[in-house]
This record gives structure tokens, C-alpha cells and sequence, in this order.
């Protein structure tokens, strides 16, 4: 899929580990659960989501935990915690967080 090679602004989409680890497991949960329709629909919000942040990188609120991190809403379940780093001139997705599968074991 397309995740990971927007280029807007110059920057670059960098996913971590754990991002990507998050991703991944969404995936497999909605899999089980949902229908292909829903799965689409979601990989629809997180592209448009990550346009968004590259385009206007400050457009979503900073996070209270961590300063420099900010947390884009992509659905009432599924969250994108990322930041700039602009030594790298990159955006980093630093998690990838639905609540659906595990609401208290948030980590970024």
C-alpha cells in the first residue's frame, strides 16, 4: 500500500517499529471482525489522516504526555501519534493506537 510514501513540504513519512507493529495488529483484528468494506474504509481515514499531518503538521493538538508529539484522531478507535524531526527533515508516525483491541495498553 501507499502508507509511508507521502511527499508533501518536503518531508518524509517515516512509520517506528511500534507504529507499524500497532498498524499491523489493527489490521489482523479488523480482519477477524469486520467486513472488507470497514477495513477499506479505515485505510481510506488513515491516508487522508497522513496527507493532513504532512501538509499541516501543526493542525493537530500536541499531546499533554509528551511535548513535541502530536495526536491525530483518525477515527473514535484508531489514533496516530507522530512528531517532527526536522534534523531529518521527516515526519515520524510514532504509534498507531486502536483502542478497540486494548484502550489501557497505549505506548508510544
Amino acid at each position: 500500500k501507499k502508507l509511508g510514501q507521502f511527499m508533501k513540504s518536503g518531508l518524509k513519512l517515516v512509520w517506528t517499529d511500534n507504529a507499524l507493529e500497532g498498524l499491523g495488529q489493527t489490521f489482523q483484528y479488523l480482519e477477524l471482525n469486520f467486513s472488507e468494506r470497514e477495513i477499506k474504509s479505515l485505510a481510506r481515514k488513515i491516508e487522508s489522516t497522513l496527507a493532513y499531518i504532512l501538509k499541516f503538521p501543526e493542525l493537530y493538538p500536541e499531546s499533554i504526555r509528551q511535548k513535541g508529539v502530536r495526536r491525530a484522531v483518525v477515527t473514535k478507535f484508531n489514533t496516530i501519534y507522530y512528531r517532527l524531526n526536522s534534523d531529518k527533515n521527516q515526519m515520524e508516525i510514532l504509534s498507531f493506537f486502536s483502542n478497540r483491541q486494548n484502550p489501557e495498553g497505549f505506548k508510544y
